[in-house]
């Protein structure tokens, strides 16, 4: 008797990301200090503003990116609401000044570093850089500084942006987006639930059946994203950041 055709293999659960967002920042410290064998099992998708030619060509695959533009007030109450989420967390943010952002160039960077093994180690990097140091992660010279420290190529991960192939990837990342129906950071998505936001990180490790109080060992810091040293002496709702 046949078994019929075999089931599709579930996606696992996937957490979306950004470097520009700080609130993604604190989702990231939460999960790599108190759940890293959860941050372990996720599948990482980086989340970006498209410039125009990633636009068009997520346009041309059938994608569209959820852009909306933040109100001076909802900026100022961002700031506000991430130095204090940061503050009940014993951190302090410094607070980059973007000046005209092409997000491409960290997150295809990644991407890039990617290919090397390394990623989780760049989005370590990337955020020592913008929020202990509040440097512009847009800038190249940043980006080949943060290759140069991971010991891998600066021209390569400075100029990802102009990587055919990683422009591809990128794109694809972004229809990853459109099919989740992510509209910002941090989003985690697991089978046919969706959870927007820091805040709802423990319901997110709820429904992944972790505690999502219980702080869990340690594992193999090989395997996951290393959580920076702790500083020393958008779209958005309080946990959520487009």
């Amino acid at each position: 008797m046949s078994a019929g055709p075999a089931r599709r293999s579930q996606r696992p659960p996937r957490f979306y990301f950004s470097l520009r967002s700080p609130y993604s920042y604190l989702a990231y410290r939460d999960l790599l200090t108190h759940h890293p064998q959860v941050a372990a099992r996720l599948e990482w998708v980086p989340f970006f503003e498209p410039d125009q030619r990633s636009l068009a060509m997520l346009a041309e695959a059938g994608g569209s990116f959820p852009y909306t533009p933040m109100s001076r007030q909802k900026h100022h109450y961002i700031l506000q609401d991430a130095r204090r989420l940061a503050t009940a967390r014993g951190l302090s943010l410094t607070w980059p000044v973007d000046r005209d952002p092409v997000w491409e160039v960290p997150h295809l960077a990644y991407l890039a570093a990617r290919r090397h093994g390394l990623g989780p180690a760049f989005i370590a990097q990337a955020a020592r850089t913008r929020w202990e140091q509040g440097r512009d992660i847009c800038d190249r010279k940043v980006v080949a500084e943060m290759a140069t420290v991971l010991g891998l190529d600066g021209d390569e991960l400075a100029g990802a942006a102009e990587d055919a192939v990683l422009r591809v990837e990128g794109v694809q990342a972004l229809l990853a987006v459109d099919r989740d129906g992510v509209f910002g950071v941090p989003f985690f998505v697991h089978r046919r639930q969706k959870f927007w936001g820091v805040d709802r990180l423990p319901a997110f490790l709820e429904a992944l059946g972790a505690d999502p109080v219980r702080t869990e060992p340690p594992v193999d810091a090989g395997r996951l994203v290393t959580v920076p040293a702790p500083p020393g002496v958008d779209d958005g709702h309080a946990g959520g950041c487009g």
